[in-house]
């Protein structure tokens, strides 16, 4: 196994936003014919955050920002960049990054958005580091950040049980040490699988109008059995680049965080990469599938509870709408 070169990039600080408004399965059972056994035992979601109608994605994310910002001691006018990954943005023009500027005052900052949807937060990271190792700034705000409940069809039982909504923030600069920060990065996408997991109108080619609405086209649409196989295919092959590229083994890893999308695809992907489930991370019973959120908010937690020290190895891991998976290997 080769080794990885010297990280080019670190962490500086995490921060995450979750809206107060818990809704359990239990609700959910007045809205759709559902129960709490049939999503608990399909999914392992107990109950997921919503978020205020007139609370949008910038909002979530400028609160997951200022709290990293606050934590890394640095002014918002000292990032550089800001880059926002979101598959619900609050208007189509300008982008969300614009918005999320204004609101945490980062006023010296480029913002874009990136749209990979679940895999956004490590395809956020590769962009990041290519932004750094180049020299063009000091300091990348990258924000994922997801209001999901706005574009699912609460009629649809299938897709309405799945997502909440939050956001997660990192402030990355580059390594200063030369041994923690991102030993490896792979991304890959497949166009043809697009109709698995996605949004038919409401775009350009099928501009919003009466008959979109009546259809419900604006919102998600998912094979749910199709998309179940190809996540498990995707993820195990995301775990094995990112292990071969960072020159470490399974049994080097101290905890996985995968993307939390369904608990059983957390669990194959776990029991492929030969790492015990104890060594995984699990928020989705809380949260649901908060799409490009899950990872960033689960690193935040899971260092809160002591899960990540000096030294660690994380794998993190993911798979979304495109469809794109993605996974890092990250040193503490």
């Amino acid at each position: 196994m080769n080794q990885a070169a010297d990280p080019l990039m670190e962490v500086v600080s995490v921060g995450r936003y979750l809206p107060d408004r818990v809704v359990t399965n239990a609700e959910l059972e007045r809205l759709v014919d559902t129960s709490d056994e049939w999503i608990r035992e399909r999914t392992g979601i107990r109950e997921r955050r919503i978020a205020d109608p007139e609370m949008g994605a910038a909002d979530m994310g400028a609160e997951a920002a200022k709290t990293a910002i606050c934590r890394a001691g640095i002014d918002p006018d000292q990032v550089d960049l800001i880059l926002v990954t979101t598959a619900t943005p609050d208007r189509l023009l300008p982008a969300t990054a614009a918005d999320l500027q204004l609101r945490i005052g980062a006023t010296k900052a480029a913002a874009m958005d990136l749209a990979a949807a679940c895999s956004g937060f490590i395809y956020g990271l590769a962009m990041a580091e290519g932004y750094l190792a180049s020299g063009r700034g000091e300091y990348v705000l990258l924000v994922s950040t997801e209001k999901m409940s706005a574009i699912v069809d609460w009629d649809d039982r299938s897709t309405c049980v799945l997502f909440g909504d939050g956001a997660g923030a990192v402030l990355l600069r580059r390594s200063t040490n030369g041994r923690s920060g991102m030993l490896s990065n792979f991304m890959r996408s497949d166009g043809s699988l697009a109709d698995l997991l996605y949004r038919p109108g409401g775009g350009a080619l099928a501009p919003m109008s009466p008959d979109i609405l009546d259809s419900k086209d604006h919102l998600v649409k998912m094979a749910g059995r199709e998309v179940f196989k190809s996540a498990v295919r995707s993820m195990a092959e995301a775990s094995d680049e990112a292990l071969q590229r960072a020159g470490v083994t399974a049994g080097q890893i101290d905890l996985v965080i995968p993307h939390q999308a369904n608990i059983r695809i957390i669990e194959a992907t776990a029991r492929y990469a030969g790492i015990p489930m104890d060594k995984v991370y699990v928020n989705v019973d809380r949260y649901g599938n908060m799409s490009s959120a899950t990872i960033p908010v689960a690193l935040d937690e899971a260092l809160e509870e002591g899960r990540i020290e000096e030294g660690s190895l994380i794998l993190m891991v993911a798979f979304g709408a495109g469809l794109t998976w993605a996974s890092s290997v990250y040193r503490w």
